[in-house]
């Protein structure tokens, strides 16, 4: 679907990205943090002075995700949840999710292709069933959680309007705010999502082995050398 087009983005990196065709040493860790910062949720709406970025979000996931089933994460399990929504970061959008059957089966392939570059990148397998079931039930947590005291829905709304049916967290039960400090929900400003969202990412992450390295870089150049 998208064979001889081209959609470039700049890192701050100066590294340059090709949306439709990435791969996987087109950014920096530090692109990554600072992308997700600049992402909000909730279509960048707030009943805060800021809105919430995906890159809090995530740590805010991977958090759930530790407490909701508390038998320890192994590095690659936790970076997943890290990095699940990373394809946002290279995109600069965060998509509401009813807008999605909107924009269709191409939007999806992109995504897709992002978040499955970025799984290249970090050596990350894709989810089995029963882990993406119980990764969902951490991200609808945290999403029932910001729609009440984040973007400022109403309970009520949650299941009429939003079609969330899992409760959500109370208000003084942030779990951020036990490792981070600071008023529960509040949305972070950029610079601290990225430093926050980049130390947990150093702490995870592991270079990609050399004999990867070699099949992932000769399967992103054969096809530009044949062009």
């Amino acid at each position: 679907m998208f064979e001889n087009q081209r959609a470039w983005v700049r890192m701050p990196s100066g590294k340059r990205l090709d949306l439709v065709n990435p791969t996987p040493f087109d950014w920096t860790d530090q692109d990554l943090a600072i992308g997700l910062s600049r992402t909000y949720r909730w279509g960048g709406h707030s009943c805060w002075p800021l809105p919430m970025s995906v890159a809090q979000h995530s740590l805010l996931v991977l958090e759930l995700r530790r407490r909701l089933h508390p038998e320890p994460l192994d590095r690659v399990t936790a970076l997943r949840e890290l990095v699940h929504d990373a394809d946002e970061s290279l995109l600069g959008f965060d998509c509401i999710s009813v807008l999605k059957p909107v924009l269709g089966a191409a939007f999806k392939q992109l995504t897709d292709r992002l978040l499955s570059t970025v799984f290249t990148r970090y050596g990350i397998p894709d989810w089995t069933p029963e882990e993406k079931k119980i990764h969902k039930e951490a991200d609808i947590l945290a999403a029932a959680s910001e729609a009440i005291h984040v973007a400022g829905w109403k309970y009520s709304e949650l299941r009429s309007v939003l079609g969330i049916t899992m409760e959500p967290l109370g208000l003084e039960d942030d779990p951020l705010v036990e490792i981070y400090g600071g008023m529960p929900w509040e949305p972070w400003p950029a610079e601290v999502a990225a430093e926050r969202f980049l130390s947990v990412l150093e702490s995870l992450a592991q270079p990609m082995p050399n004999d990867q390295y070699i099949s992932v870089l000769k399967t992103v150049l054969q096809p530009r050398l044949a062009a």
